[in-house]
């Protein structure tokens, strides 16, 4: 008895000392780690959020593997992210950093097409990398998709693509990548879900349920990893607010809090991912106040949550983005039918 209450009064210490470090972090902004020659795999490069993320780490000349079911789209990633990779070995660039010679390490980037949907698409792309580029550092489950259907009119199949992309894609991909991890005991693993992965809201239950799941994938396997004692493999959630990609046009709240509440720039969200990313950041949620709502719907009951959806317009932010999508579908079929 003596022992477990000993044992409890160290787990009181760790807890307050966990809390205060976490907080000296909101205060004192930790050095940011280097990524410079290892390789990092991003899934949906393609897309806005993962081209930023692409850029972001070439800027740090990581050396990249980008994937994208879409090969034009990952190929002009590609384009930006090598003239990066010029602009850093440029005289200029050089006189500015202080250095005379060619830097020692010379990124690349590659580029795989790859449906993340399809786990053998994953993992034979995933065998083609550990066999052309090396083996994986960094690891970006960035790829994600919508359906843009209210429950009772989306197509099963498309419920199927938004589970399978959104969340089953991280079960292929962390199986692909984390035994050598797990061997060398060094890695890193980011999931990019969503505000929509914390609290839901209506009209697209499809989209919560895959982040909820990414999101409930990713802590268990961050406890996995410390249950393994592999202090070396680092996890990191990002759970951004609305994000002005054109993913979810149309989406609005109320107009008099929607001044307050904006839809995230793409090139902050990224930012402020990337800071956490190279801090070994556990989680981060952009803005700030997500970590807000996100305890209060811990904690208060369920009607008071939809009073405060109501109030904010939050209960049917999504409506006119599904009623976009559903006119947008009409005039695409009227045109084939013509």
């Amino acid at each position: 008895m003596i022992t477990i209450i000993a044992e409890f009064f160290v787990v009181i210490l760790k807890v307050i000392w966990a809390i205060s470090m976490a907080g000296l972090k909101w205060l004192v902004r930790p050095k940011e780690k280097s990524v410079a020659g290892q390789v990092c795999v991003i899934t949906g490069a393609g897309g806005q959020l993962g081209r930023l993320f692409a850029k972001e780490f070439a800027r740090r000349r990581a050396i990249l593997v980008l994937w994208d079911i879409n090969s034009q789209s990952n190929e002009e990633t590609a384009d930006m992210v090598r003239q990066i990779y010029r602009e850093l070995d440029s005289p200029v660039a050089k006189e500015e950093a202080g250095v005379e010679e060619v830097l020692p390490i010379r990124p690349q980037v590659y580029t795989y097409v790859c449906d993340v949907g399809k786990r053998e698409s994953v993992y034979s792309t995933a065998e083609k990398v550990r066999r052309e580029v090396g083996e994986v550092d960094l690891l970006i489950n960035n790829a994600g998709v919508v359906s843009g259907h209210h429950l009772l009119e989306c197509p099963d199949e498309l419920i199927e693509r938004t589970m399978v992309v959104n969340c089953h894609a991280h079960f292929w991909t962390t199986k692909a990548f984390l035994p050598k991890m797990l061997e060398m005991n060094h890695g890193h693993i980011v999931t990019v879900a969503s505000s929509l992965g914390l609290f839901s809201t209506a009209g697209v239950e499809d989209y919560c349920a895959s982040k909820f799941g990414a999101i409930g994938f990713h802590e268990s396997l961050s406890h996995e990893i410390k249950a393994s004692e592999k202090d070396g493999i680092k996890m990191t959630l990002v759970c951004p607010y609305l994000v002005d990609t054109g993913m979810f046009r149309g989406c609005r709240i109320r107009k008099e809090i929607e001044p307050f509440m904006p839809p995230l720039k793409p090139e902050f969200c990224v930012k402020q991912a990337m800071r956490a990313i190279l801090t070994d950041q556990p989680m981060v949620c952009t803005p700030r106040i997500v970590y807000m709502v996100n305890l209060m719907k811990s904690i208060l009951p369920f009607e008071a949550i939809v009073c405060m959806y109501r109030f904010l317009g939050a209960d049917k932010c999504m409506y006119p983005f599904l009623a976009q999508r559903k006119e947008a579908m009409n005039n695409n079929e009227t045109k084939n039918g013509i």
